[in-house]
């Protein structure tokens, strides 16, 4: 769809708005009452959200490339239908295509103080060269004073599907013949803080997590607050509790209330490995911290042909006493 044929559809004079953003990637940009948001088209990536009187919650990196087909670092990547590296021993991009995919913008709306936007994916050229063609993805945004995420993911395949031939079929076969979808799936959430050293982020105490810079080594958070002292990549599981980050630099907490989610991810590269990643500055690692509503790992969810599940996000901010 053409910037002229989005204007005709979805433009609200004066809060919502499409152009060329950074690299000349196209974004909706948003300007209402409550808030102010930038989406770009690819991956339908939330990259700036600031509530009224707040400042920016969002962390977007200053050196992200904004190029067709790479994944943009910070704001809200959506990470689909694989976290990581892709497990089954085939190639693939890293944390899944719906990153790195064109998304279509299907509604827009404003209801009551929030503006409401929902974007769909659906197999595309990517998505069928990895093998996967029978998936339907909604995802809604509600972008105001509290910002919420819904990820909806059907199983598009069906029972009575049949395809020619006999012997071993491969996953990819088998959804197509109206088997289950399994699938993995996350906010990669990277929220701005004025010092990552700082923080703590309660919520995930006496939590069983991975620990993915010892080994994956499973292990348990006895601790009832999670201080960062270095690389931190942990996937904790079995966790549908609320999150609460405290930036005390800042002067300000964000809450992250979820439901449909079953583990959630804390990561920061901290020094060493932040300078190795070219779309990051150096110190970029002292300015965010990931909180990742998730369901990976033990938790990826399967979908009975015809079958969805929704995944949903509620943020907000307020400052410290």
């Amino acid at each position: 769809m053409t910037q002229q044929e989005l204007q005709q559809r979805f433009e609200i004079p004066g809060i919502l708005r499409f152009e060329p953003g950074e690299g000349g990637l196209m974004a909706a940009h948003i300007t209402a009452p409550e808030a102010e948001a930038t989406i770009y088209f690819q991956g339908a990536h939330l990259t700036h959200w600031k509530p009224a009187g707040q400042a920016p919650v969002l962390f977007t990196s200053s050196r992200s490339e904004f190029t067709a087909g790479k994944a943009i670092r910070g704001g809200v990547p959506v990470i689909f239908p694989w976290f990581g590296e892709r497990h089954d021993g085939k190639a693939g991009p890293s944390h899944g295509f719906a990153r790195v995919s064109q998304w279509q913008l299907a509604f827009t709306a404003m209801a009551g103080e929030a503006l409401h936007l929902m974007w769909t994916l659906e197999p595309n050229e990517l998505s069928r060269s990895l093998g996967f063609d029978h998936f339907k993805v909604g995802y809604l945004m509600s972008i105001g004073q509290t910002l919420t995420l819904e990820l909806t993911v059907a199983n598009d395949s069906h029972a009575n599907d049949s395809s020619s031939g006999s012997g071993a079929r491969t996953p990819e076969q088998m959804q197509q013949q109206g088997t289950p979808f399994s699938y993995e799936a996350a906010f990669h959430t990277y929220y701005e803080v004025a010092d990552a050293r700082q923080v703590s982020v309660e919520g995930l105490g006496n939590t069983e997590y991975i620990d993915k810079v010892d080994g994956a080594k499973r292990k348990r958070q006895q601790e009832p607050l999670l201080h960062l002292n270095g690389r931190t990549d942990r996937p904790y599981l079995n966790t549908a509790a609320t999150c609460v980050l405290n930036d005390p630099a800042g002067q300000r907490r964000i809450m992250v209330q979820k439901s449909g989610s079953n583990s959630t991810v804390v990561w920061n590269p901290w020094s060493e490995l932040c300078a190795k990643m070219p779309d990051m500055a150096p110190e970029g690692w002292q300015r965010f911290v990931c909180i990742e509503t998730a369901n990976v790992g033990e938790n990826a969810i399967s979908l009975a042909p015809g079958a969805a599940h929704s995944m949903k996000a509620e943020i907000s901010v307020e400052a410290l006493a």
